[in-house]
């Protein structure tokens, strides 16, 4: 594998754009869009779209209405969670190549917090809320399909590209998007930063998040103590049974880490509700895991008290299978004609990647920049990552017009 010069053309013109790559994402991260901040997400919706639409003429730009999910609250109420749209870019869909693309446009930073803005280091590395999950991600990506498109054998390759707003909360909204996308292509490409030194992630758990709702009934704790049924020790019972789960399988992990509930000490608890996340390597782990929970939630049924749950698996597993293995060794190949040593790990984490992969599709989950502490007031990236990253995509992307990276037959081998 070799570089034409026509792409040492467009490699050239990323190198030189690092800067602009650098400032949008940092002007983008100055809008507060976690998760729960509808009018945040809006406004950057707004402005990625005309953005998107701007960089890429060509390309059919629009809003893919997500639904509704149901969640509940602290005092044990079903609330409805309506997110804000994706923004949908899709450009040739009838190329003999498809690749998706995704990313997210919400972070963790709720509307109240302190951490609005981005500054420089001292040692050169960039803080900011979302500046490396993932806005500064975006930017790679739209970096990248930019000057792709100014490549002469672009004709070769579709694309589509998904930007969610809920993928920091599980993706509930966007997840069927992200399957029916997910079967109409051949190789993903998804944004979430790299390790600080360019590793990225390889094999990943999958992963599901439960709300369990134990109803009780309330009674004076000295007049009438056993007229009441004690949610509060029911979902203690459930938590108890959940962490026992841990060291019975190898690889899955139950972390309960919150419990909601209770009143006055002398009032008997007629409500409590338990969260808690499950982590598991493979589809036989998951369906352990699933069994045991509905087990364990039984603990605290009974006697006049119920149990609801909700949630589940919203990440299946993704393991590290022959379309994986030949895809992240084209990736290494691709790596090294630009001086990039590419590199991987498992991760117990998750992202949309594992929905893609779940819908058939292969695909390399942290292609954005290069940085660590997400999901704190200390996430950072490395400016130089930007054009670096773009430049790694832009190349991968080359390679599968050219036929050099055989996108078709890699998604062949998911079988």
């Amino acid at each position: 594998m070799q570089l034409s010069a026509q792409e040492r053309s467009v490699l050239d013109s990323l190198a030189e754009r690092g800067d602009d790559l650098v400032s949008r994402a940092v002007g983008w991260c100055g809008t507060n869009s976690g998760s729960r901040n509808l009018a945040g997400l809006a406004a950057t919706l707004e402005t990625l779209t005309g953005v998107w639409a701007e960089a890429l003429p060509g390309a059919a730009v629009s809003h893919e209405a997500l639904g509704a999910t149901v969640e509940v609250a602290a005092d044990g109420r079903e609330v409805e969670h309506a997110p804000p749209p994706a923004l949908l870019v899709q450009m040739r869909p009838e190329a003999p190549v498809q690749v998706v693309l995704t990313g997210h446009y919400d972070t963790v930073f709720p509307a109240g917090s302190a951490f609005q803005t981005v500054a420089t280091r001292a040692d050169g590395a960039l803080n900011g809320p979302g500046i490396a999950d993932m806005k500064g991600g975006i930017s790679v990506m739209l970096g990248a399909l930019e000057a792709f498109e100014g490549f002469e054998g672009r004709e070769a390759v579709g694309w589509r590209v998904l930007l969610s707003p809920d993928e920091e909360i599980g993706s509930l909204g966007s997840g069927p998007v992200l399957s029916r996308i997910g079967r109409l292509g051949h190789v993903g490409m998804t944004y979430e930063p790299a390790l600080a030194d360019g590793t990225l992630a390889g094999a990943r758990k999958g992963s599901g998040n439960f709300h369990v709702k134990v109803t009780g009934r309330s009674a004076h704790a000295g007049r009438a103590f056993h007229e009441g049924r004690n949610a509060i020790t029911a979902a203690a019972r459930i938590a108890g049974a959940l962490d026992g789960l841990n060291g019975r399988r190898d690889g899955v992990t139950v972390n309960v880490a919150k419990i909601d509930g209770g009143s006055a000490l002398n009032v008997v608890p007629d409500l409590a509700v338990v969260r808690f996340n499950v982590r598991f390597p493979d589809d036989d782990s998951r369906r352990w895991i699933e069994g045991e929970v509905e087990s364990a939630c039984g603990c605290g049924r009974g006697d006049g008290l119920g149990v609801s749950v909700f949630g589940g698996v919203t990440r299946p597993a993704k393991p590290f299978n022959a379309a994986q293995t030949a895809l992240f060794g084209k990736l290494k190949d691709v790596g090294a004609l630009l001086g990039q040593e590419i590199a991987w790990s498992a991760s117990g984490g998750v992202c949309e990647g594992n929905n893609l992969f779940a819908a058939g599709l292969p695909g390399v989950d942290t292609l954005g920049v290069r940085g660590g502490d997400i999901h704190s007031d200390a996430e950072f990236a490395w400016p130089e990552s930007f054009a670096e990253r773009a430049r790694l995509s832009a190349l991968m992307l080359m390679k599968m017009a050219s036929g050099e990276v055989d996108a078709r037959g890699i998604r062949g081998l998911m079988g």
